[in-house]
């Protein structure tokens, strides 16, 4: 087996695609969108006779705490060779480690789209990668919803009370308009900031947002959901579309107008928008269970009431390079403590 650089995007797309699990983290748009961000990336493929069998996207990722490399929910490898994934596995582990170091980054820090079980930590274990002191880098807990079925039966295996909010949204006289115009863009991010205020998280900046949506726009992949309410739009929603998957990225609202059920409608439609692209899966993303008092309860209790299921992914993987890691893990584990993950 050997390792090579990945520069063609078909080839990279083409392979990515074949694996149903895969997200738009690993996608080439992901790739550079972060570059277009200002991180360095690497697309590197393990090669078998040939024959391409897995993918790895690489981010350098600068940081106030010490940069370093991160793998966003891969690798990506060839289903069926089940029987090879370790070895693949440990081959990337030693082409990140010695990146790492070329890099002189601080760790290595890898989110893996494999189930969370024993014998997958094993592995990470094995080769000398702990447990990240961070609560996610992306979502390890999923919730997806099977939209394969036809829109009645989606509709009724919803919660009652969505079914309801959804119906009264549209005698309320919400409307949804969806497209990537940079001026409900701008209106996204205002009310992103109103959240922001409200729930006390860290915001992303504009720019980062509209480069993420730029990235994915030329191939179709992303679009931006408004309610309109009384000529004013209240809530807004970006939805990116890959694989098999629509995914709910980002989502905003304006405390103003919470009794107005926008956000129900804008998702209804982003799930028969999805459906009509011929999408499998709707990924509400991020969710929590059982933990009343976390910052994410009452949205994972939103997403649940659309129906579905949840997918849980193995936690988010350090491998340490230096003594300096140890800065990182203490600042990672503070704020995970004063945020109430």
């Amino acid at each position: 087996m050997q390792i090579k650089e990945i520069t063609n995007k078909s080839q990279w797309e083409d392979f990515i695609l074949q694996n149903k699990e895969a997200s738009f983290l690993h996608s080439w748009n992901w790739g550079e969108f972060n570059k277009n961000t200002g991180e360095k990336v690497w697309r590197v493929g393990i090669f078998d006779n040939e024959k391409l069998i897995a993918v790895i996207l690489i981010i350098k990722v600068k940081a106030r705490r010490g940069s370093f490399l991160f793998v966003p929910q891969g690798p990506i490898i060839e289903s069926g060779i089940l029987n090879l994934e370790f070895r693949i596995l440990r081959k990337f582990f030693y082409f990140l480690k010695r990146l790492g170091e070329e890099e002189k980054v601080g760790f290595i820090r890898i989110s893996p789209i494999l189930e969370n079980n024993n014998n997958n930590l094993e592995i990470f274990k094995s080769c000398k990668f702990k447990n990240a002191s961070i609560h996610m880098m992306h979502p390890e807990m999923t919730w997806l919803l099977d939209i394969t079925k036809n829109e009645k039966e989606i509709f009724k295996e919803m919660r009652k009370t969505h079914r309801n909010l959804i119906r009264r949204a549209g005698k309320d006289g919400v409307e949804i308009i969806q497209n990537t115009d940079e001026e409900y863009l701008k209106t996204f991010y205002n009310i992103h900031m109103e959240t922001v205020k409200r729930h006390k998280f860290t915001p992303f900046s504009y720019d980062y947002i509209k480069s993420e949506v730029e990235a994915f726009k030329n191939d179709n992949q992303v679009s931006i959901f408004s309610a309109k309410y009384k000529d004013k739009i209240i809530s807004s929603a970006i939805i990116v579309f890959y694989n098999n998957q629509a995914f709910y990225h980002h989502g905003a609202s304006l405390s103003k107008y919470n009794k107005i059920p926008s956000s129900y409608l804008i998702l209804w439609e982003a799930i028969r928008e999805a459906k009509k692209r011929n999408k499998k899966i709707f990924n509400f993303y991020g969710i929590v269970e059982n933990k009343s008092k976390h910052p994410w309860s009452g949205l994972s209790k939103f997403k649940k009431g659309f129906g579905g299921y949840q997918k849980e992914f193995l936690h988010c993987q350090d491998l340490p390079l230096s003594k300096k890691y140890l800065i990182t893990w203490l600042i990672e584990m503070g704020r995970k403590i004063k945020r109430g993950y």
